[in-house]
């Protein structure tokens, strides 16, 4: 076994991926696989105020806080984003991301454009994913297949994928979910020219920059 220096993996940086799409879209599925995919990727957890629902897990769906603790964390910046949706908060914690982050992991937020913005003024090398259904009638579809949610909540779906799809042109990359394993390789493949940007590769080769005299 060579013990050298120079077969030791150095570290970097990872990057933040925001992922965003209108409801029935696929983004939790495609994202869910991906990360069963690629273990050194990092899901981000959000931290709520709405009290878990039948088979939820604490720190796996969300972090289940008080809503003085979830004032507390944003009146302190501990969180990168935050909303308040139907009377609860939502917010992203922003120290698992600086610890994932600082140890070379690629952290993914499943995120709306909104907090996507917000994020983007602390880490605005985010890259921006938005995922498009192949049309209205098939996310119609899609929401009706689900089976969880009644005719007026998918109607009200429907209107809100409208505004959210207006937003799509902030997102570096489109991928039109019609077929699931190619909608899965496109998001890998963005993930992985990701870590190729000059940012990511100076972090992780630092000496070998340094050798050749490129300033970081």
């Amino acid at each position: 076994m060579n013990d050298s220096p120079a077969s030791v993996p150095e570290p970097r940086a990872g990057s933040v991926l925001l992922v965003a799409a209108p409801s029935g879209a696929g983004k939790s599925s495609l994202v869910t696989r991906l990360i069963a995919d690629d273990p050194s990727l990092r899901l981000s957890v959000s931290c709520t105020t709405r009290p878990p629902r039948p088979g939820e897990v604490e720190g796996r769906e969300y972090y289940f806080v008080s809503v003085a603790e979830f004032e507390r964390l944003r009146d302190a910046g501990e969180l990168l984003e935050w909303a308040r949706v139907h009377g609860n908060y939502y917010g992203t914690p922003r120290q698992p991301i600086l610890a994932a982050t600082a140890g070379g992991h690629d952290v993914i937020l499943e995120i709306d454009w909104q907090g996507a913005r917000q994020v983007r003024q602390s880490y605005p090398a985010a890259i921006g994913v938005f995922i498009l259904p192949p049309s209205i009638e098939a996310l119609e579809q899609r929401l009706h297949r689900r089976g969880t949610d009644s005719a007026t909540v998918i109607a009200q779906r429907l209107l809100a994928a409208g505004s959210e799809i207006s937003h799509a042109p902030e997102f570096e990359y489109v991928i039109i979910n019609q077929d699931f394993t190619s909608a899965l390789a496109e998001l890998a493949e963005i993930v992985r020219v990701g870590r190729l940007r000059f940012a990511a590769q100076a972090a992780r080769h630092q000496r070998l920059f340094q050798q050749f005299g490129i300033i970081t």
